[in-house]
């Protein structure tokens, strides 16, 4: 299907399983339903929430079916899948085996679009490992400067299906797309896509990281303007030539350091652009300071300029660029500076939920005080920590699978004072922070980055990261 083809699938009485009644699940089955399909919801869990849920839908005349996510209902000729569901799953095998392609939400949206006779909004879409929702947040910032009508959807929090199907009118859409989305998702053709990064991750669900590669990789299928990458990780710009894209679609490097033609970089603290301007061998555009980057650490300029790269693609001008990169900021537990108490900083990075996130954190700061630990998920930390080594003054561990990184910081940073929490109260955190207080000294920073998940002890990385911040005013409080 071309890039801005409109599907015209006819709804009227085809019978479609949708899998899953989470985010993505309850909003297409209404939407299928509303469009004459025969829907029949299987889901794994018969729990209260399920019941209640099931209830709703049953009441429009779906069919739910709880307990058994499984098995495919006959005369299904099309399964709709929520994106986290395993593709190993025996509900996808019946499917294969009988012929039934299966959609993720993201791909049921972009078949669904331009349905209502409205001019399809095109699409700029962001994935990889870490980065995604600051950079398409800051793209969608950046778009609202240039006065385009855009949202930031998705992976993000925005349903893709109701930004498509909703009243209001876009003129162009930021979109975060998951590696898991992708994966569901063959038919998508993007204006432009990037890749920000490739590292381990999510490898349980895909079996490999040359099969999590390839999901990422699907993001430039089709693109028409640009496939943008990382020019310092080389796997992103494996993907672009192994990309099929639209005759005419170039690829758009982007580096903190200077740039070469067709990329966007940085020259003495200031973003410029050589890839969307008239004459790349020799002219380049400035688009931004680094200071209007929030906050200027590394990672987060190489967002910024990824979101420039997406806009500049999409012929915003440079003066949108740095008006939507000084209007924007970051969501809370990202790289946030809580407070400076006895001259040591307190930033707290508990969105840094596995180790690329948190190597990404420590090359920010220097000296550190690092608080980490959480659940490994399967990492290892040789190599997080003997790039971090020169950077620690002292390292606080906590949470379930603290012993690892314990163990890496022997072998690779003897001489780094250690102080191993071995409780998971809700206290810990508080400990944590005096210990780290304890460890630091003016000039220094007591970094949060636990380079693992929060559920051992925590709701989420958001009730972590709240945690880290009341114990930080806490100590400010007695300081004052």
């Amino acid at each position: 299907m071309g890039s801005q083809e409109v599907s015209n699938v006819d709804w009227q009485g085809k019978h479609v399983t949708v899998a899953g009644l989470g985010v993505s699940g309850i909003p297409a089955a209404r939407a299928l339903h509303e469009r004459g399909a025969l829907v029949t919801v299987v889901n794994d869990r018969d729990d209260e929430r399920s019941r209640a849920q099931a209830a709703e839908l049953e009441a429009l005349g779906i069919t739910v079916r709880l307990g058994d996510g499984d098995t495919l209902p006959e005369s299904t000729e099309l399964v709709v899948t929520a994106p986290g569901w395993k593709p190993g799953k025996p509900l996808f095998t019946a499917a294969a085996e009988a012929g039934v392609p299966v959609w993720g939400d993201v791909e049921l949206a972009w078949r669904l679009r331009g349905q209502d006779g409205r001019e399809p909004a095109p699409w700029l879409a962001v994935t990889g490992t870490n980065g995604k929702t600051t950079t398409v947040r800051m793209l969608a910032s950046i778009l609202e400067a240039a006065g385009l009508r855009t949202a930031a959807v998705g992976n993000i929090g925005v349903s893709l299906l109701d930004a498509v199907l909703g009243d209001e009118t876009y003129d162009v859409l930021a979109v975060e797309l998951s590696s898991y989305q992708l994966h569901w998702a063959p038919s998508l053709r993007a204006h432009s896509g990037a890749v920000l990064n490739l590292a381990p991750d999510h490898l349980d669900w895909h079996g490999s990281m040359a099969g999590y590669a390839a999901d990422k990789g699907r993001i430039y299928e089709g693109n028409r303007v640009a496939c943008v990458y990382n020019a310092q990780d080389a796997a992103t710009e494996d993907l672009v030539r192994e990309a099929d894209v639209e005759e005419g679609c170039r690829a758009i490097g982007f580096t903190l350091g200077t740039p070469g033609p067709s990329q966007l970089g940085v020259v003495d603290g200031i973003l410029v652009d050589r890839a969307f301007v008239a004459d790349r061998q020799k002219q380049a555009q400035e688009l931004a300071e680094t200071s209007d980057v929030n906050p200027p650490a590394p990672h987060n300029i190489a967002n910024a300029l990824a979101a420039a790269a997406l806009a500049r693609a999409f012929g915003v001008p440079p003066k949108a660029v740095r008006d939507g990169l000084r209007a924007f900021r970051p969501d809370a537990h990202r790289i946030e500076h809580v407070a400076d108490v006895s001259g040591v900083t307190y930033i707290d990075d508990s969105k840094a939920t596995n180790t690329h996130a948190a190597e990404a954190s420590l090359a920010s700061y220097d000296p550190i005080v690092w608080i980490a630990g959480g659940l490994a998920k399967g990492a290892t930390f040789d190599e997080l920590v003997t790039g971090a080594a020169k950077r620690l003054k002292g390292v606080v561990l906590m949470g379930a699978d603290r012993a690892l990184i314990r163990e890496a910081l022997a072998r690779h940073a003897p001489e780094v004072p250690v102080v191993d929490l071995d409780r998971t109260d809700t206290g810990a955190m508080s400990a944590a922070v005096r210990e780290a207080a304890r460890l630091a000294g003016p000039g220094d920073t007591v970094l949060l980055a636990p380079a693992c998940a929060s559920m051992d002890m925590f709701v989420n990385y958001n009730k972590r990261g709240e945690a880290f911040a009341d114990a930080v005013r806490e100590l400010a409080d007695e300081s004052a």
